[in-house]
């Protein structure tokens, strides 16, 4: 009886395959949709602006402290300020962006090379996504007096940011899964234009 489990649990490793995949399609469509909405833009913030690879994309990186709004807070005066950040406009970018990797990741059995592809740049960016734990200060909890603070002391913003560690491997087990079936289908081409060139 107890093989028969064991052996039941080492075949999971297709069904592992599927779910991770229609995790990280779920996580980016939803999150990507997400980009659309004013305090999911707000929110990232932080981590765009103290990043040496996209402070550029706002206008004011180096302000962004004095006009945060919580998560359910809308103070006009700080709304204002991020548009003329470029808060929403680089979010609604990069929401699009979240959205079409969601899709092609997806529609790996339909068009494998461009799924490829978006596997491969999402696991790039979950290396740039990763790289906040180092750039961005809001990602410790701050030394406002308890013990704990620095690191290893991951705040809100640093315990999201280290869960994309999952998604990093998730990439790569999508990534090597669709350049298998790429392959395989090239070689079937090959093989089908071998037989039409062969004399009968």
């Amino acid at each position: 009886m107890k093989t028969s489990i064991i052996n039941s649990i080492a075949n999971l490793d297709q069904l592992g395959k599927k779910l991770v995949r229609f995790g990280i399609v779920v996580v980016f469509l939803w999150i990507g949709g997400l980009k659309f909405f004013t305090y999911e833009a707000d929110g990232i913030v932080p981590f765009v602006a103290n990043s040496p690879f996209m402070s550029f994309f706002y206008s004011h990186p180096g302000d962004y402290k004095s006009h945060m709004n919580k998560e359910g807070e809308l103070i006009p005066a700080n709304h204002e300020w991020h548009i003329a950040n470029n808060t929403y406009g680089f979010s609604y970018a990069l929401g699009t962006f979240l959205v079409l990797m969601a899709v092609l990741v997806a529609l790996y059995k339909v068009a494998p090379l461009p799924s490829l592809v978006a596997s491969l740049l999402i696991f790039i960016m979950t290396l740039g996504t990763l790289s906040f734990l180092i750039t961005t200060p809001e990602a410790w909890v701050p030394s406002l007096g308890d013990a704990q603070s620095g690191f290893p002391y991951l705040s809100g913003r640093g315990r999201l940011v280290i869960k994309d560690l999952v998604i990093l491997g998730g990439a790569i087990i999508t990534m090597s899964e669709t350049a298998r079936i790429y392959l395989d289908r090239q070689k079937s081409k090959n093989q089908f234009k071998v037989q039409l060139t062969e004399p009968h």
